[in-house]
């Protein structure tokens, strides 16, 4: 059942990437034509940080689908960091495509110059609803791949946002300077976030703690389960920030028949599945035998 209800969600995640890939690529030549058309640095940036966009939903599309292989003799624990790759290639491009646009905005708060307010709000009307569909279905995603990508899709949105309400004001006051000053706003906000994630990203593959509760707090919890004498040696990693792994040993009370410490081993087996772990590894020993690992 859990196996299924994890296909469920690799399978829902590829969707989710294919569909924001298609949507942002066809609408990205949409922004070029456009950003040509009314003259506008906010769309041209933004159609050229879309096609950026593009590349890292491909490069996301790609690297989930590969994570969703099974397990092998190379990979034991199977492929799901692949997506982990994926979402940091993405979140570079990210970091790139933000850059162009601060040097091709800084110039125009020099010197600003007219747009076509018109084709400005068409165009930022159509890139609201288009980018909108794509990061509400990625935004309810689970893997880190596709919170990456929500992040880029989360800058196209606010960035057509900013876009509307320019033109909307540069259309009855003359006021150029909005273009590009409110492209640096957006993408001030968006390099905020994407560093956030770029932190998280980085500590999933130096493999810690996948909660934010830390191990003291599930050792406190679990000593309460009667029989156990001592925890040791638990480690709590994540793969790719939804498939969680649990590894530990637990010491019983030596007086303990065989079925009774199985009874307790899935105890603490429900506890942990409870806490969102999918891989569980529980070595029992009997309470006073040595551990070479019990000072862990």
């Amino acid at each position: 059942m859990e196996h299924n209800h994890s296909n469920q969600h690799e399978h829902k995640a590829l969707g989710n990437l294919k569909m924001a890939f298609w949507l942002n690529a066809g609408f990205a030549l949409i922004e070029i034509a456009g950003g040509i058309f009314t003259n506008s640095v906010a769309i041209l940036s933004d159609a050229f940080h879309d096609l950026g966009d593009s590349v890292a939903l491909g490069l996301a599309w790609y690297f989930q689908r590969y994570s969703a292989k099974k397990r092998d003799d190379i990979y034991t624990y199977g492929y799901k960091r692949y997506s982990l790759l994926g979402a940091s290639l993405s979140a570079v491009i990210l970091l790139i495509g933000s850059v162009i646009i601060i040097f091709k905005a800084v110039p125009r708060l020099i010197t600003p110059e007219p747009v076509h307010t018109q084709g400005m709000m068409y165009l930022a009307i159509v890139g609201i609803i288009i980018n909108g569909l794509a990061m509400f279905r990625l935004k309810s995603g689970h893997s880190q791949n596709e919170k990456v990508i929500s992040i880029h899709l989360l800058e196209d949105v606010l960035g057509w946002v900013a876009v509307l309400v320019a033109s909307i004001v540069m259309k009855f006051y003359n006021v150029p300077i909005l273009d590009p000053l409110l492209s640096l706003c957006i993408t001030a906000f968006i390099l905020f976030r994407v560093f956030g994630n770029m932190r998280q990203t980085f500590r999933i593959f130096m493999q810690a703690t996948p909660s934010e509760e830390q191990v003291d707090h599930f050792r406190s919890q679990l000593a309460t389960i009667n029989g156990i004498i001592d925890l040791h040696d638990m480690h709590f990693w994540t793969m790719d920030g939804s498939y969680n792994i649990a590894s530990l040993h637990v010491s019983v009370d030596p007086e303990l028949s065989f079925s009774q410490s199985e009874i307790i081993k899935q105890e603490v087996r429900t506890y942990l599945k409870n806490e969102g772990f999918a891989h569980i590894t529980i070595e029992i020993e009997p309470g006073g035998k040595l551990c070479e690992l019990h000072d862990c």
